[in-house]
């Protein structure tokens, strides 16, 4: 009799497509994200850090197309859809169990075929994930697993992947294109952190806004957005940059832009 085994990498992001099942609906196609995440097969898809080079002229060309955008409008508002999807798995790994994926740029891959969102992510399938010694993933003994000793470290690795080597270096490459400013693109990313958090609250548990600060302030982009609660108790992010989008032909004024 043959027994069949599974590698235990394939169950840490367990959490996280649950996660994103209660977000999103049942269906494992989710516009902007890879089926279940892992892309097994990679012939068809660049690794993300092709993006801050060779491919940023074919990113900043589609958003362009996709919302008849000026070019700076077209690069932040490229920047605002990227930073969501490729932050996502991350902050859904450490608010649901604080698991985190290490979405650094190698880790992460891209395609521009599916018409439907700007690009489409998926994560590698060997991506490592960093945990806390309590979680059980600590004793298997994968090297994929990156054991570290705390949240703050575990903060730390999710600062390191997600910002320091994926996220500056396509800043600083839009940056350069189009002379956006930091502060505009990382309020961009302040905000999708946060809405992240916000739209998984029914699945997570814990408080949503401690979360939300925690994560926020291990990128250092805290006090780019805050949230507010309105009168009936819904709890929204209020910017305090704009990504652009009143700019476009058919303006757009999202609920909290800090342009009234």
């Amino acid at each position: 009799m043959t027994t069949t085994t599974t590698s235990p990498i394939l169950a840490p992001l367990t959490p996280v497509t649950a996660t994103l099942t209660a977000m999103f609906g049942t269906s494992t196609e989710i516009a902007g994200l890879a089926p279940d995440l892992l892309v097994h097969q990679p012939a068809g898809w660049a690794p993300a850090t092709e993006l801050s080079d060779t491919k940023l002229d074919l990113l900043l060309e589609t958003a362009g197309r996709r919302w008849n955008a000026q070019p700076h409008a077209a690069a932040a508002l490229a920047w605002k859809a990227y930073t969501y999807w490729a932050a996502l798995p991350a902050v859904l790994g450490f608010a649901s169990a604080r698991r985190v994926p290490l979405v650094s740029s190698e880790n992460v891959l891209v395609h521009f075929n599916d018409p439907r969102p700007l690009l489409t992510l998926g994560l590698r399938a060997d991506i490592p994930v960093a945990v806390l010694p309590t979680d059980p993933l600590a004793l298997v003994g994968d090297p994929r697993v990156r054991v570290v000793p705390d949240e703050e470290a575990l903060l730390a690795e999710f600062r390191r992947a997600l910002l320091d080597n994926h996220l500056t270096p396509l800043l600083d490459a839009i940056h350069a294109k189009v002379r956006l400013g930091k502060r505009t693109l990382l309020g961009s990313l302040a905000s999708g952190v946060a809405y992240g958090v916000l739209r998984s609250a029914d699945a997570v548990p814990g408080p949503s806004a401690e979360t939300v600060d925690r994560l926020q302030r291990a990128l250092g982009v805290e006090d780019l957005v805050e949230l507010v609660t309105d009168a009936s108790g819904r709890v929204d992010v209020q910017r305090k940059t704009c990504c652009l989008a009143f700019t476009l032909p058919k303006p757009k004024v999202c609920s909290g832009c800090c342009i009234k």
